[in-house]
């Protein structure tokens, strides 16, 4: 049993999210390299509080229900009946939310989060986003605009709803002639790109000169002479940022982030879980229940 350290707090965990990271934490690929085997994935989850640590300020009690965001070392992740992580990275459940739909918020909210902050776009700006029926995407859509900003998004044709439903105010078609169909509608380029499909070089063809690309899934190559300005995001540095992950809350509370459940499974099949995860297609996240 975990125990509640100095300005920590433990959560007995009722549903933690499935997301792409984990099956690369399962394989030893991330966040583990200087651990042994076995490892325990999983950067986010929902639950109770079971116990909190001296000098914890949270305005949190035992008993209270919250999410929360961890950062995985080695046995340390989600995927566990009891969790510990400092306070800064619990927040209470949105209120309306039950455990598992609370459960795909964090890591996914807060990477949208990131790519919009390093972007750092006026308010008013137009703002491309690829992959936007993912999980990620979707709240890089919802969430820049709250922020204000006019967003352009991709979409197969069985998901432009869904797309729409979200906020995007263009919906275009996924694929290569994305960036030629953007610069059609804007025929100076956007002024960013949240990139959450693993395209962002190709899709820098619908950034201005000078403009700025945020990516949560790789290294972005774009020709030097453009300058247009490249980041990729890395969570962990959030984990500990309270105050982004309660607005989170407060915007999913108002109606303004949605949560996105594909499926749940039981956690004695989170092998399961991975395998569909692997096989692709998911419109949300899976969420296992303890």
């Amino acid at each position: 049993m975990p125990e509640a350290g100095p300005g920590e707090v433990r959560i007995r965990v009722h549903a933690a999210a499935v997301n792409p990271v984990d099956t690369m934490v399962r394989r030893g690929m991330a966040f583990v390299s200087d651990a042994a085997p076995p490892y325990v994935p999983g950067m986010d989850a929902a639950g109770v509080v079971e116990q909190i640590g001296a000098g914890a300020d949270t305005g949190l009690g035992v008993g209270d229900r919250v999410m929360a965001v961890a950062v995985v070392s080695g046995t340390h992740g989600a995927y566990a009946e009891q969790l510990v992580v400092p306070a800064e990275s619990v927040v209470p459940v949105p209120a309306g939310l039950g455990d598992v739909q609370a459960a795909t918020l964090p890591m996914n909210g807060l990477t949208a989060r990131m790519a919009l902050d390093l972007l750092g776009l006026p308010a008013g700006a137009t703002l491309a986003v690829t992959g936007a029926a993912g999980a990620v995407g979707a709240c890089a859509v919802q969430l820049a605009k709250a922020d204000g900003h006019r967003v352009i998004a991709d979409a197969a044709p069985k998901d432009e709803q869904l797309v729409k439903d979200l906020g995007a105010d263009l919906v275009l078609p996924r694929g290569p002639e994305f960036p030629d169909l953007v610069r059609e509608e804007i025929p100076g380029g956007v002024d960013g790109l949240v990139d959450t499909a693993g395209i962002a070089g190709s899709a820098s063809r619908a950034v201005r000169d000078n403009g700025r690309i945020a990516s949560s899934v790789h290294r972005i190559e774009v020709p030097a002479e453009r300058g247009i300005v490249t980041r990729t995001t890395f969570v962990p540095q959030y984990a500990r940022d309270h105050a982004k992950l309660d607005r989170l809350r407060r915007l999913a509370e108002e109606g303004r982030l949605t949560p996105r459940v594909a499926r749940t499974l039981p956690a004695e099949q989170a092998p399961e879980a991975h395998r569909l995860l692997e096989a692709g297609g998911l419109r949300g996240r899976i969420v296992l229940t303890f």
